[in-house]
């Protein structure tokens, strides 16, 4: 029965890709440790721990919510098929159970950070959960999710000082363009679904050609955003060697996916974009450790 149980509740980390939080939590912990430096505040592990809550009860509604509002669609699409909820492996009553509760749990945990944080989770909630909604009428759909993982480094900023900056919004902006080109990179899988469903995604309304373009323009906006964010900053060399391995991966995934041959877009996606967010963060904490 202690198995059981043990495997049913891990189906819900897979229900949301829970390993997909990379793409976030790195940016959380940048907001987070600049926020310790313009505050010139010790390291606080309370602070911390319902900064890492937050992410983590954040993301599990966000992705809950996306698979149980695409569940009719995942069930008709083969590259899909197999998911939790289709698969009759969580229940869909299930999986709306446990997106509320993760909701609830998020609005809590904000409520020990500080008032503006917790008057403003209610709009974050609406962020992240929305964006499962967008991809029915807009081709834009890649921004919304851009939006819902940028709220990680401007969140975790307010956690700590309770008010915006300009700083901590760049990163965010950062975020947004750099998850939109990645994610457009993802939907080239599903053109023809999405086609065939009505669904809206760049790739479907562009073609392959033009979304990757596009998808590499983003990420150039993106890298001109981080070294915006490092004059902004006044970063030392740390940040910058970041910055330049940071855009090395971006470059590399559009190397390898090409409008005839998308076999690698899932090491583009996955693998290479984790790799992007976890090296600039630690050389971006690190400079501001080390540098300042």
């Amino acid at each position: 029965m202690a198995v059981s149980r043990s495997a049913h509740f891990l189906n819900y980390f897979s229900l949301v890709k829970i390993n997909h939080t990379i793409f976030s939590l790195p940016f959380a912990l940048i907001g987070f440790s600049l926020a310790l430096k313009t505050r010139e505040e010790n390291f606080n592990f309370r602070l911390l721990l319902l900064v890492l809550l937050c992410v983590f009860f954040a993301r599990n509604a966000a992705m809950g919510f996306n698979r149980y509002a695409d569940r009719e669609f995942d069930r008709k699409n083969p590259r899909t098929a197999l998911r939790e909820i289709p698969n009759s492996i969580i229940r869909p009553t299930s999986a709306l159970i446990f997106v509320i509760l993760n909701a609830l749990l998020f609005i809590l945990t904000t409520w020990f950070l500080n008032p503006l944080c917790f008057f403003l989770s209610p709009v974050a909630l609406l962020v992240v959960l929305g964006y499962s909604l967008t991809k029915r009428f807009t081709a834009l759909s890649h921004f919304f999710l851009g939006m819902g993982l940028a709220l990680a480094p401007i969140g975790a900023y307010l956690a700590v000082t309770a008010h915006f900056d300009i700083l901590p919004l760049i990163y965010s902006f950062i975020v947004i363009f750099w998850v939109a080109g990645f994610d457009i990179l993802y939907a080239l899988q599903d053109i023809d679904f999405d086609q065939s469903e009505q669904l809206k995604s760049l790739p479907a309304f562009l073609g392959k050609r033009n979304a990757l373009i596009l998808s590499a323009l983003f990420h150039l906006i993106a890298v001109f955003l981080v070294t915006l964010a490092g004059f902004t900053g006044s970063f030392h060399l740390l940040y910058w060697l970041g910055t330049i391995l940071f855009t090395l991966v971006l470059s590399y995934e559009h190397l390898i996916v090409k409008p005839r041959d998308i076999s690698r877009v899932n090491l583009a996606f996955a693998t290479l974009n984790g790799m992007a967010s976890v090296i600039f963060a630690c050389f971006v904490i690190a400079d501001l450790v080390f540098s300042h």
